[in-house]
């Protein structure tokens, strides 16, 4: 299969949820003259799949009830938009709504162009690239892929952050080799939400070289708030140049915050019918939530089957295959990185989808 040519970061826009053309125009306005553009929702269906990805949220009073009907995921920089009168009571609809502002024009207009600035600063199409990979069944190898492709990012000198969003999962810290390093980990920032100050993250984290890891401790699981993802996500975009997020097979709120986040999605599944017949189930689940899904086939196929066939049963691109590596199953046990050496075909894999997601320099430093 032929390498995807590398394209620029998709830009994220602020979204604008309304149906009152009026008010539509006084923020499309502002929004100019706040150098940037911004997408337009009519109500809270057509906002749902931008609602977590968008650098910044303006509902207007017309649609904050429908929005609160709606039960659409508490999010930071959420804003309550309208004019003198229509927002009566404003700041009891803003709280059930969550927003964290009520803005009344007009006299909200200079300081709506300065929020609109700050998403032009946040989005300057240079900022990190973020993938996530998910499991099309248990122990399909999602951690590992997950594991090479931040390990193979690190290589190519880029500023990488992996996440381990799998609150059950067997702990990324372990496949990396990583669990004796001191730092943060998500039991300590679960409670976070707002915006998150990118370099004290960073410097917070376990890291090695151009590598640092969010992942969870040895205690008790906890939930995952989406606010925590959506804010930590928001962080590492400003902060890194590549992001990896592992991601559970079943989805929570926090991995939906994610999917609708990150630039590419890949699901990894064995060459077999019944991991094929079960990723069918992840997929369904994902695919809503992230425009850019392909997949990734594990070998070895007991029943013969090819790559093509069962990326075709899922309805998903071939992002590519993996043969199988016994000696990266005995470095693994050892507590040796996946991909660290650059050699084998998971490594091969994980240079050629950083190299699509990150650019050229990633290829050549691999």
């Amino acid at each position: 299969m032929p390498p995807r040519t590398s394209v620029p970061p998709p830009r994220r826009l602020p979204l604008i949820v309304t149906s009152d053309g009026d008010l539509l125009d006084d923020l499309l306005r502002l929004a100019a003259a706040g150098g940037v553009t911004a997408e337009v929702a009519t109500d809270p269906a057509a906002a749902r799949s931008r609602w977590q990805s968008a650098p910044l949220v303006l509902v207007g009073s017309d649609q904050a009830r429908s929005c609160l009907r709606a039960r659409l995921p508490h999010r930071h920089r959420l804003v309550l938009v309208g004019r003198s009168g229509d927002l009566d009571p404003g700041w009891e609809i803003a709280e059930l709504v969550g927003a964290e502002h009520v803005a009344v024009l007009p006299a909200a207009e200079p300081w709506l162009v300065d929020r609109f600035a700050e998403c032009g600063a946040d989005a300057p199409g240079a900022g990190a690239r973020l993938v996530a990979v998910l499991g099309g069944r248990g122990g399909a190898g999602a951690s590992v892929l997950a594991g090479g492709l931040a390990v193979t990012a690190a290589r190519a000198r880029l500023r990488t952050l992996l996440v381990d969003a799998d609150p059950l999962g067997g702990g990324l810290d372990l496949v990396l080799g990583w669990e004796q390093l001191d730092g943060l980990r998500w039991p300590a920032l679960t409670d976070a939400e707002g915006r998150v100050d990118a370099p004290a993250l960073v410097r917070a984290l376990p890291r090695r070289g151009d590598l640092v890891m969010l992942s969870w401790d040895r205690g008790d699981p906890l939930p995952l708030p989406a606010e925590a993802m959506a804010a930590t996500l928001d962080a590492a975009r400003r902060g890194r140049d590549f992001v990896v997020v592992d991601l559970p097979r079943r989805l929570d709120d926090a991995a939906v915050t994610a999917l609708q986040t990150v630039d590419r999605a890949l699901v990894v599944v064995p060459a077999e019918l019944r991991a094929t017949a079960a990723a069918a189930r992840v997929v369904a689940a994902a695919a809503p939530h992230c425009a850019d899904l392909s997949v990734v086939v594990r070998g070895p196929a007991p029943g013969r089957l090819k790559a093509a066939e069962v990326a075709r049963a899922l309805g998903l691109p071939l992002a590519g295959t993996l043969r199988p590596e016994p000696a990266l199953c005995r470095g693994l046990e050892r507590g040796e990185a996946p991909a660290a050496d650059g050699r084998g075909p998971l490594a091969a894999l994980c240079q050629r989808i950083v190299a699509e997601l990150g650019g050229a320099t990633a290829a050549g430093a691999a």
